[in-house]
């Protein structure tokens, strides 16, 4: 299988500090992982045995809005991609139900890129 990646975008306009950004990061990219292996889609878990194989390919992109955070979740589903939406659970830096991270993928670097190609790096 050709290049599989996962992609973690985090909302800039927030202000997480950096601990905060990492932890939101990391609850968004195993909650699409634990929803690849909840549904047993035999597609999206070949997806995850070649990511795993191939080092796990991450990267981490920024969005300055709720909004954007929900468009890219929505665009990711659409295309039949494993993605998660975080809320945050409001212990600390936020507002309980804060929408914090979404997590693209793990899946084929070109569908992924259709969806999150056109953001910027964290």
């Amino acid at each position: 299988m050709a290049g599989v990646k996962q992609t973690i975008v985090l909302r800039r306009d927030l202000g997480m500090g950096r601990g905060k950004a990492a932890a939101q990061a990391a609850h968004a990219s195993c909650e699409a992982v634990f929803r690849i292996l909840d549904s047993r889609d035999p597609r999206w878990m070949e997806w995850l045995r070649a990511w795993r194989a191939g080092g796990q390919v991450k990267v981490v992109l920024r969005v300055d809005s709720e909004e954007e955070l929900v468009r890219v979740y929505g665009e990711a589903r659409a295309l039949g991609l494993p993605a998660s939406l975080v809320s945050d659970a409001g212990r600390t830096q936020l507002p309980p139900g804060t929408k914090t991270a979404v997590a693209v993928g793990p899946g084929p670097e070109e569908l992924v890129d259709r969806v999150t190609g056109r953001l910027k790096l964290y």
